[in-house]
């Protein structure tokens, strides 16, 4: 009973065209009337713990680092770096996109930040060499959901929180996993570009190559400082999104001077916009989180999946498999916040390592941001490249296909995930 009110009153609410926040809401109160236990002051105090919570001070300092990463110059400089080291091998700007994506993923943490800021720079690059203009864009899509694996991460933040995992060893165990997306979104070009007769440009100069990297050093620098900080102990991941904010903050404005004091402002005003949804979104769905344990749903569901826990591999691909159909409808953030505490008892009952089932699960919900039809990262990159989104559906899948093929991957290999996460935490 008390799963069926949670699905049709969330559904339903969403149905309406309510806010998700709201949404999440109205289901915790549907969940409360139903065990005969509402009363509003439970619905504010879980609201107000939602947000109270000293790991998710990292979300604003990420979401200000993406914004400054993008006017200041950063980005620019490192699609630089990736173009001069493979544009000239064959579909170079491809492995560019890939490049340049994995390396802004370790800076800002935002698929939607990495997606907009390589849209506006290498579509219209691709576009000109050539390259089919769906397919530009769709790899571009694909490159900038790397941003929620490889650390800092916004949504392991979230994870964490909601699960009760380190972030620190979630942000760790993602760096392998994000790599292998980047590899898997190199195959699938490899093969797209078959199809493609082009000349590749010439291979740059020693001269060239040196001058993109002193230019772009203090921006690679950046994801050094993460790793090593977070590997050795020098700061937690919530003191890792202050350095990252400021330490792009100084760059932007110090050394490269292309943010401008009078810009600083409007950064600032966006980030904080940005940062306020997703904290509301965070603090709603403490509420249904709260009343999907009181009510027993985890149970009653670890109950209905009785026939798969006695073969984990079986579960995580029961459990995969119904994250990517939610993906379809339900962008990141809600579906981390409404599934965790659904599923964490189950995985725990299980006996699957948390923090391996934490980087699945994002990886997961990442590639659920370009799966038609609401996929986030395909309407931002929609928009910036000026582009249907017809085309673009047509040109993500052969990326969205390789980057499900890793994915099921590391559920039949766990050591894909588990042994580089114990070599890089210690």
């Amino acid at each position: 009973m008390t799963i069926a009110v949670f699905t049709l009153s969330l559904l339903g609410a969403m149905a309406l065209g309510m806010p998700i926040a709201f949404a999440l809401i109205v289901c915790g109160v549907a969940l409360m009337s139903t065990i005969d236990m509402f009363d509003a002051q439970i619905v504010a105090q879980n609201v107000i713990n939602g947000a109270d919570s000293f790991p998710l001070m990292a979300i604003p300092f990420f979401m200000l680092a993406g914004e400054i990463m993008n006017k200041g110059g950063l980005a620019k400089r490192i699609v630089n770096v990736a173009l001069i080291a493979v544009g000239h091998f064959r579909g170079g700007l491809g492995y560019v996109t890939i490049l340049a994506s994995c390396i802004l993923a370790s800076l800002s943490g935002s698929a939607a930040a990495d997606a907009a800021a390589l849209a506006a720079l290498l579509v219209p690059m691709m576009v000109a060499a050539g390259h089919n203009k769906s397919h530009a864009a769709g790899l571009v899509a694909a490159g900038g959901i790397i941003a929620p694996v490889i650390p800092p991460s916004i949504g392991f933040v979230i994870f964490g929180v909601a699960a009760g995992v380190s972030i620190s060893k979630l942000f760790l165990a993602g760096i392998v996993p994000g790599l292998l997306l980047g590899a898997g979104l190199c195959l699938a070009w490899a093969w797209v570009v078959r199809q493609e007769n082009l000349t590749p440009p010439p291979r740059a100069s020693l001269s060239e190559i040196v001058k993109a990297v002193v230019d772009g050093f203090w921006a690679l620098m950046l994801p050094v400082i993460i790793v090593v900080g977070l590997r050795f102990g020098i700061f937690t991941p919530t003191e890792a999104a202050v350095v990252v904010a400021v330490y792009s903050l100084f760059v932007a404005t110090c050394i490269y001077r292309e943010l401008k004091l009078t810009q600083l402002y409007d950064v600032f005003v966006s980030s904080a916009v940005t940062t306020s949804i997703v904290m509301f979104l965070i603090a709603a769905a403490l509420v249904s989180s709260w009343l999907i344990t009181v009510s027993e749903i985890s149970t009653q569901i670890v109950h209905l999946l009785k026939p798969f826990m006695g073969n984990n591999t079986l579960l995580m691909l029961a459990i995969m498999v119904v994250v990517v159909i939610v993906g379809t409808a339900l962008d990141m953030t809600p579906t981390i916040l409404i599934l965790t505490p659904i599923l964490m008892p189950i995985v725990k009952a299980a006996g699957i390592d948390p923090v391996y089932f934490g980087v699945l699960f994002i990886i997961n919900n990442a590639i659920g941001l370009i799966t038609p039809p609401v996929g986030v990262v395909l309407n931002v990159v929609c928009g910036v490249s000026r582009i249907s989104m017809e085309e673009i559906v047509k040109g993500v899948w052969p990326f969205m296909i390789a980057q499900l093929v890793v994915l099921f991957a590391m559920v039949l290999f766990p050591g894909l995930v588990t042994i580089p996460a114990k070599w890089f935490g210690g």
